[in-house]
């Protein structure tokens, strides 16, 4: 398992806009690979943005 350092969660934040938590979660489940986590951020920004679109009522 990678180390997950403050600066490592800092960049992610920077570039992504997320927050600490949310970062730091995604730095872990990546092993520490900023790319890997950048893209699981993605997919699931867009899983959420899929679900919120939907009509709630007809």
């Amino acid at each position: 398992m990678a180390e997950i350092t403050a600066s490592l969660v800092k960049e992610l934040r920077d570039r992504t806009g997320a927050g600490m938590m949310e970062c730091k979660k995604a730095l872990v489940e990546a092993n520490g690979d900023i790319e890997l986590a950048i893209d699981n951020m993605r997919k699931s920004g867009q899983a959420k943005a899929a679900k919120k679109s939907r009509p709630c009522c007809s």
